[in-house]
């Protein structure tokens, strides 16, 4: 045998070991993909009906969300008219009930007499330049001196 045969001879051997590990490693990427494309299959199947729920879902919080709005508006439509009344309520009525309730005042004083509003005793006092003055004293005119 020659050279060139056995090195023909390696190089044959050699190419049939790399063609047999690319072999081996076409076959297990052949059985990953088959893998994956079998779990790909099956989450589709589970994620579909999932996403068919939570869209009901989202349908059915934006029909409250439209209510809760649909009754904002009617609470702030509310509000506005019982200010309004409340505002017209005190226009009319809170002048004239002010000027009753004075008026009421002023007659239960007047029939009531002066002497019942003076407390007992020296309570109530006046401040004279200086010098407290009980009511009930009699004051010296301020022009004439003793």
């Amino acid at each position: 045998m020659s050279g060139g045969e056995v090195a023909g001879i390696l190089v044959a051997v050699f190419w049939a070991i790399l063609v047999s590990f690319l072999a081996v490693a076409l076959a297990r990427l052949a059985q990953t993909l088959r893998a994956t494309t079998r779990l790909v299959a099956d989450v589709t199947e589970q994620a579909v009906p999932l996403l068919a729920d939570a869209s009901a879902a989202v349908r059915s919080a934006q029909t409250q969300i439209d209510r809760v709005d649909a009754i904002a508006t009617d609470v702030q439509e509310v509000t506005s008219n019982a200010s309004a009344l409340s505002t017209t309520v005190a226009s009319t009525f809170g002048g004239p009930l002010v000027k009753v309730a004075a008026f009421g005042y002023g007659v239960r004083r007047a029939l009531g007499g002066r002497k019942d509003d003076m407390p007992a005793g020296d309570l109530r006092r006046t401040v004279i330049v200086g010098r407290t003055v009980s009511r009930r004293e009699k004051r010296k005119p301020r022009g004439k001196r003793d």
